[in-house]
């Protein structure tokens, strides 16, 4: 597993094996030879099932946490307490990735001070945006993230909502180049986006998309998760939860026996679980506010094992029947 993690996986290799893995993916499964090439769903010494960055081959667990809304509180500790603990316990369940953004309220100054605090900012992937339109507020917003979020570097930097997308990624290559970031990419949450979304996949090389996709929002199955796997790009997902209304649409049913079998012991699980088990997602992002759904969110990543796509089909059948 450590030369896993540390082993790049080149860009040639990436697109040959992504050739193949986008001809599955109609099918929701991948070719066996994909297996070979490091591709599969892999354990970490936590257990958690973790996926590769296809640009480099570090591995990520497969369920991150975002910060959209819930981080954006304010300084009492009765706001902060929760908050805390989520970020203390994520390393030490096997997590890794935040995700957050300066357009998220308060989130990167509260994330930031929680870390400082904990001292832990080294055993968090910590993922980014920049949404300004104009080049030196782009770099301004950028600046005053770094200040925020109180580190010298982003594991990750995304282009917020393709604002600005032409003039933006080519400041991200340099701030990788300097070392500021690790990895860039670009993300979306509006199907009305996806048009100009693809257009940029197609033309650019970068090392992470973010898009929404959920079980019952799965618009991004038709081209853009099969563009991210042909083009050797890692995927994070938002909104796996469809705003909700995968909670809304199940209600208080039981998790029926076949998805017990899975290991999933909730709803929530089982929304993620569908997200993450896609072959070409790398890792879905709940919002998580408290321990409890930190927990019980991680422990989709610790299930004896992730559905096929006859149980993908299933899962879809059993919330568009809700």
């Amino acid at each position: 597993m450590d030369d896993m993690i540390n082993r790049p996986i080149t860009r040639r290799r990436a697109l040959q094996v992504g050739l193949g893995i986008g001809a599955g993916l109609a099918l929701g499964r991948l070719p066996a030879h994909a297996s070979s090439h490091g591709l599969l769903p892999q354990r970490s010494r936590d257990g958690l099932y973790t996926k590769p960055i296809p640009s480099t081959g570090e591995e990520i667990p497969i369920i991150g946490i975002g910060t959209a809304r819930r981080y954006d509180v304010g300084t009492s500790e009765a706001e902060l307490a929760p908050l805390r603990e989520v970020i203390r316990a994520l390393p030490e369940l096997g997590g890794r990735l935040v995700d957050t953004a300066p357009s998220y309220g308060n989130a990167e100054t509260v994330l930031g001070a929680i870390m400082s605090e904990l001292g832990n900012r080294d055993q968090i992937f910590l993922a980014t945006k920049v949404r300004q339109e104009e080049p030196e507020d782009a770099l301004a917003e950028i600046e005053g993230s770094f200040q925020r979020l109180q580190t010298d570097h982003f594991d990750l930097l995304m282009v917020h909502n393709l604002v600005g997308i032409d003039h933006k990624l080519p400041v991200l290559r340099e701030m990788k180049e300097a070392g500021r970031i690790r990895y860039l990419g670009m993300s979306t949450s509006f199907e009305g986006q996806y048009d100009d979304f693809v257009a940029v996949m197609e033309r650019e090389d970068m090392d992470f998309i973010q898009v929404d996709y959920a079980i019952d929002n799965r618009g991004a199955e038709e081209r853009i998760l099969p563009l991210a796997a042909d083009r050797g790009m890692a995927v994070m997902t938002n909104l796996p939860f469809g705003r909700g209304r995968v909670f809304e649409a199940l209600g208080d049913q039981e998790i029926p026996g076949w998805a017990a079998e899975y290991g999933i012991e909730s709803w929530a699980q089982f929304a993620l679980m569908f997200a993450a088990s896609h072959p070409a997602v790398t890792c879905a992002i709940p919002g998580t506010a408290t321990l409890e759904y930190l927990e019980d969110n991680l422990g989709t990543a610790r299930t004896p094992r992730l559905p096929d796509a006859a149980t993908r089909r299933r899962m879809v059948e059993l919330v568009e029947g809700a």
